[in-house]
């Protein structure tokens, strides 16, 4: 093999590699490629941030939120849902964007294994398919976690998140609901201290040419 040839390969395996760079650790997270931080490293079209040493996923609608784990294998991450404002039944991310809303232009999607419970509904969510009885895993949270205290005694509902609803958007909104939370692979009869709390979303990996 002549010299130039070599060198013509060397560059086209480097080239490959540094396409494929992961990112430096943010905090204790480790980011892997496809997630890119800055312009060097990973894909700019799977773009997550560090703030001070916390990765955070930007939403559609501009609200910031905590990466709490990536499993690059699986091509999922899973964001914390949105504190519920102090004293009141409202997520943080109401007035900011009317709960959590990813580009679809960008390669994210909410998963299938979200349980997605609104709060503080109104009763237009009688007339919907979602799960607002007594027994709906909402009123657990309700009733025994500090955090959903301002919105007991409200209309709550819950439903799984599949491919049948929009999986974009988790809505809340004047008329609907105004707070929610969500726990991901929630099982029926799991005890309120075994709930993962989450929102997992899944990516399509990079088209490889």
């Amino acid at each position: 093999m002549n010299t130039l040839l070599r060198m013509f390969l060397v560059l086209v395996l480097l080239s490959h590699v540094s396409a494929d760079k992961g990112c430096p650790k943010c905090g204790s997270i480790e980011v892997p490629y496809p997630l890119s931080t800055d312009d060097n490293c990973g894909d700019s079209m799977y773009r997550v941030y560090c703030n001070n040493g916390v990765l955070e996923f930007l939403s559609g609608g501009g609200f910031y939120y905590k990466v709490l784990s990536i499993n690059p294998t699986a091509y999922k991450l899973v964001i914390s849902p949105p504190p519920i404002q102090k004293y009141t039944c409202y997520s943080s991310d109401y007035t900011t964007s009317e709960g959590l809303r990813l580009d679809d232009n960008l390669p994210f999607n909410i998963s299938t294994h979200n349980t997605v419970m609104l709060l503080n509904c109104s009763n237009n969510l009688l007339r919907s398919p979602l799960n607002c009885s007594l027994s709906s895993f909402c009123r657990l949270f309700e009733d025994k976690v500090e955090e959903a205290s301002g919105c007991r005694n409200t209309l709550c509902c819950h439903y799984l998140k599949d491919s049948a609803m929009f999986s974009h958007m988790i809505r809340v909104r004047a008329g609907g609901c105004s707070a929610y939370t969500s726990v991901v692979d929630l099982k029926p009869g799991a005890s309120l201290d075994s709930w993962n709390y989450g929102i997992e979303l899944q990516w399509v990996p990079p088209n490889r040419k």
